[in-house]
């Protein structure tokens, strides 16, 4: 097990994925132990005093006008978590839960949520040995925080709501006895705090971002294979091009492309006295596309990142005395509180807010989205540019004796049909918006949905790469004995380690599964990675 230490607030991209992984330990900075006692002390001050504070001596939502007794207010946070956990449908895998645990422990440890340090401390511990709490995968709109799934995973804390063990469901209360951990006991606004965020949505969109990492990366391996079978130029990649242009993905698309096309005698055999003037937009525009859609995903990684350091729960505890100065950043003495400001009787000051609404993530996972959809939908148009002889200049259907054989005339209608079933997928969640809680959260981001749909389309976007690796590979075996560059020849290589050519119609689903498992694994991602001198597909925030 690797040891981190958490700094809240300066989570990196690269720390979020080494949880998302898993094997880590997590602990907290103590520097960032003073401000959560004293947080703490704030909301415990506001809870002995006689004011109502919302969430802690007052009801929730639509309810907040409900005055709660001091006697009740512990129960009043069991409560809320049980109403709460209504979630349905299939769990939450196992990576986002631990990115939920995580961004949840960090985000309380910032010292603006008023819980105690046995709250944070239970997150970790509960992460720290491998414990996934049962979490339905539906059931939150993504604003007034991802309510439902992340009070299940808050129940399960608790000892009341179930773990995931080797895949089933168990009771939470014995797998905690086991580990060795306490069942958490909630106090005033705890319940509150652990379910107002987005942290859920927020680890659903990571999730994707990380999952998609390597089959970005195939669909530049596999492009640059395409362009050698179809004997497209490499004049389109040409430095100078992409500089006038000045778009940073598309500079660094061409830049992976011409690493790739490097030395291929395939590209050297027709160099000169090529009657083609212009390759099809598939293979020349591929750093125009792609390349946005890699400026897309390096911008919502930039915002996941940011999300992730958030403190995104309600209302928020300031234990300096006054309220916040937006332009200073910092507390200003001498304002008193007013509508959706309540001090606590220690002087600390509570503010009702909206940080729990979610539509950054919303937003960023719907141009995830647009950005998986378009590199499904060019590799798709690349399939069937290559089967097509009028353009590829290669057998119909890429096989030698067609008519007999089909070849991949229908491999091609199978990606067809995902790159269609991609464009619905990605609509924008974002533009929806139900109201809840009898009209009180009238608007909200449908990020958890715009986040977690995603896998989906990846899977997707995956499958057509895994059909045009067959396909492209298949094309460069009809320009033999010419090769094509050494890493691209790796490529080949290792696609016939697990399928071999198609010389003849035969059952194709398997290969086209075990060319997908290669896009998804990384294996092509590392070919890509030994090239010299490339930029990093991703900016760590």
């Amino acid at each position: 097990m690797t040891a981190i230490e958490l700094d809240p607030g300066r989570l990196t991209l690269e720390t979020l994925q080494a949880v998302h992984a898993g094997g880590v330990t997590l602990t907290v900075a103590p520097h960032a132990a003073a401000a959560v006692q004293a947080s703490a002390a704030v909301v415990q001050s506001a809870a002995a005093g006689d004011a109502p504070v919302y969430g802690v001596n007052t009801g929730f939502g639509k309810l907040a006008n409900q005055r709660i007794s001091e006697a009740d207010l512990d129960t009043l946070q069991l409560n809320l978590i049980r109403s709460h956990s209504v979630g349905v449908g299939a769990p939450l895998q196992p990576p986002v839960v631990r990115l939920m645990l995580a961004t949840k422990a960090a985000s309380l440890a910032r010292g603006h949520s008023g819980v105690r340090p046995v709250v944070i401390d239970t997150l970790l511990a509960v992460l720290n040995a491998g414990l996934v709490p049962y979490v339905p995968s539906q059931g939150s709109v993504g604003a007034s925080g991802d309510l439902a799934p992340l009070a299940h995973m808050t129940l399960a804390l608790m000892g009341e709501g179930e773990m995931l063990v080797d895949g089933e469901r168990r009771p939470a209360l014995p797998v905690l006895q086991q580990a060795g951990i306490a069942p958490l006991k909630l106090a005033a606004k705890e319940g509150l705090a652990l379910i107002n965020g987005t942290q859920t949505s927020t680890a659903l969109a990571l999730h994707a971002l990380l999952a998609f990492e390597p089959v970005l990366e195939s669909a530049l391996v596999i492009g640059a294979l395409t362009i050698d079978a179809a004997r497209g130029s490499d004049g389109p990649f040409d430095p100078r091009i992409h500089a006038l242009r000045g778009q940073p993905g598309q500079i660094d698309v061409a830049q992976y492309y011409r690493a790739l096309l490097q030395g291929s005698a395939i590209r050297a055999s027709h160099a000169e006295g090529d009657d083609r003037v212009q390759d099809p937009y598939c293979l020349r525009c591929q750093p125009q596309v792609v390349g946005a859609c890699l400026d897309q995903l390096r911008h919502a990684a930039l915002v996941l990142v940011r999300e992730a350091n958030a403190v995104t729960d309600n209302p928020l505890v300031f234990a300096e005395d006054g309220a916040m100065d937006p332009a200073l950043g910092r507390p200003e003495p001498g304002r008193a509180p007013s509508g959706g400001r309540e001090r606590s009787e220690l002087g600390g000051t509570m503010i009702s807010g909206g940080n729990f609404h979610a539509e950054p993530v919303a937003l960023a996972a719907d141009g995830m989205a647009l950005a998986i959809a378009e590199v499904g939908a060019i590799a798709e148009r690349r399939i069937a540019m290559l089967i097509d002889s009028g353009v590829s200049r290669l057998p119909p259907f890429l096989t030698a004796n067609a008519g007999l054989n089909s070849g991949f005339m229908i491999a091609h209608v199978t990606a067809a049909s995902l790159a269609s079933e991609n464009k619905s997928l990605a609509h924008p969640a974002s533009v929806d918006s139900l109201p809840t809680s009898a009209n009180q959260e009238d608007h909200v981001s449908m990020a958890t949905f715009a986040a977690r749909r995603l896998q989906a389309m990846i899977a997707n976007t995956a499958h057509i790469l895994g059909i045009e690796l067959l396909a492209a590979a298949q094309g460069i075996e009809f320009l033999r004995p010419l090769q094509s560059s050494a890493a691209l020849e790796e490529v080949h290589a290792l696609l016939r380690s697990h399928c071999p050519s198609i010389d003849v119609d035969r059952y194709l689903a398997p290969d086209i599964e075990r060319a997908t498992a290669l896009v998804h694994s990384g294996a092509l991602a590392r070919i890509l990675r030994t090239l010299p001198a490339l930029p990093a597909l991703w900016i760590p925030a």
